[in-house]
């Protein structure tokens, strides 16, 4: 029996166990199982790796950039980033991978098609930022990122300014159950049927952010999408 998992606080509405069930059904996987793991302290992530006898696991809030010190190696990328979400297990070392990158570009492409985005909003600066900051980059889109207390903020953000960009990414948690009803501080009035508008938030399925873009006729999507890819690509890496 191959033992994986995901380890973060809280873990109430995770999204990875269910989905991994599912998935090990569907392919006929008998000999593997993925547990949640809640771990407030990374002083005893080594010591749960190796009592568990886990293959590999995944890396949730708020965890994805404090485990980096306590893993042995880095691929290129998930250092580049600055954010591991997934880790294998290889000989009792811990391996630090991102594929919250593939799993939000991956997505992206999906929504926007055969159409070009020059320039991007990023509303927040967390980890999932920096994932999609990487595949933003990869894609040659340039962004800005809002924040709280960055040069660029919910204060000085004007709707002359939400008009110059095409893709509006919220990768705050405002909106996430159960406060369904908050959602970040932006000119909503300036969001056009031109715009595109992601929140990789996933339950609710239409937090209010969305609801708010598409009443103003931007594309939508949510989250899912994105965590289905990164789990689907975890499950690449820890079989390779």
């Amino acid at each position: 029996m191959r033992h994986f998992g995901l380890i973060g606080y809280p873990l109430t509405h995770s999204f990875s166990p269910n989905y991994f069930k599912n998935k090990f059904e569907s392919i006929e996987v008998k000999h593997a199982d993925y547990k949640s793991f809640e771990i407030h302290d990374l002083n005893s992530i080594k010591k749960l790796v190796k009592t568990k006898d886990l293959s590999g696991f995944n890396v949730t809030i708020p965890h994805k950039q404090s485990i980096i010190p306590y893993l042995d190696e880095l691929t290129p990328e998930a250092n580049a980033i600055g954010s591991v979400n997934c880790v294998k297990v290889v000989e009792g070392k811990l391996i630090g991978y991102n594929t919250d990158a593939f799993g939000f570009k991956t997505s992206l492409i999906h929504l926007i098609g055969d159409k070009t985005i020059e320039k991007a909003i990023i509303l927040g600066n967390g980890g999932s930022a920096k994932a999609v900051q990487y595949a933003l980059k990869q894609m040659k889109i340039d962004y800005s990122i809002v924040s709280r207390s960055g040069d660029l903020n919910y204060n000085n953000l004007s709707p002359s300014m939400m008009r110059t960009y095409q893709l509006i990414i919220n990768t705050t948690p405002l909106g996430m159950f159960p406060n369904v009803e908050e959602h970040p501080d932006i000119p909503y009035e300036a969001i056009t049927s031109n715009h595109f508008a992601i929140d990789l938030i996933y339950n609710p399925s239409e937090t209010a952010f969305l609801r708010k873009c598409s009443l103003a006729g931007a594309a939508i999507k949510n989250g899912q999408e994105m965590l289905e890819f990164q789990a689907d690509k975890s499950w690449e890496i820890w079989n390779a």
